[in-house]
């Protein structure tokens, strides 16, 4: 488990699968937000937050408010390309932990795991523009801005811009002894 001052990042259990997938997946205007696959009726069983289904290139975890030992959603680090060092961030907050400083503590612990315990050296964060929360978080964590893709993700019938976010373990300052 990972912690920090406001969350800790535990492997998914399957009590958490409903959970996630009720709030996160079955909101359809959410969900078609934070995924590049297109929404489709799915059973908890098949849909996202199913339990092992990540390989060797996804770790995937819950987040766990730690003031209320409440699940308030979900993170990963996916895409991880072993060769060139690089993962893809994102969170995934449930509605009522949303806008308390979650999302900011748990990418501080989602770079931290990925520089510090799998040995990365770029994490990237894809968000679209109109997602200032995301924004903010990855600005806060250090993320810089690298660019914009115009007009890249068809959301609910349109095509929104989405903005490339990239961090260098190098970009870390070192953490004291």
């Amino acid at each position: 488990m990972l912690r920090s001052d406001l969350v800790e990042l535990r492997a998914r259990s399957e009590d958490d699968v409903p959970i996630l997938h009720s709030e996160l997946y079955e909101d359809v205007a959410t969900s078609v937000r934070a995924d590049t696959r297109p929404w489709r009726p799915l059973p908890p069983s098949a849909g996202p937050y199913v339990v092992g289904q990540e390989g060797d290139n996804t770790s995937a975890f819950s987040i766990v408010e730690r003031a209320s030992a409440t699940l308030a959603g979900e993170a990963s680090i996916w895409g991880m390309d072993t060769f060139h060092r690089t993962g893809h961030v994102g969170i995934s907050l449930r509605p009522s932990f949303r806008g308390r400083g979650l999302a900011t503590d748990t990418l501080r612990v989602l770079v931290r795991y990925g520089f510090a315990i799998r040995g990365l050296h770029r994490l990237q964060l894809e968000t679209l523009a109109d997602n200032v929360a995301m924004r903010r978080a990855a600005e806060r964590c250090g993320f810089v801005l690298e660019g914009t893709l115009r007009r890249s993700s068809w959301v609910d019938g349109a095509f929104v811009d989405e903005l490339i976010f990239g961090l260098l373990a190098d970009d870390q300052s070192p953490t004291p002894g």
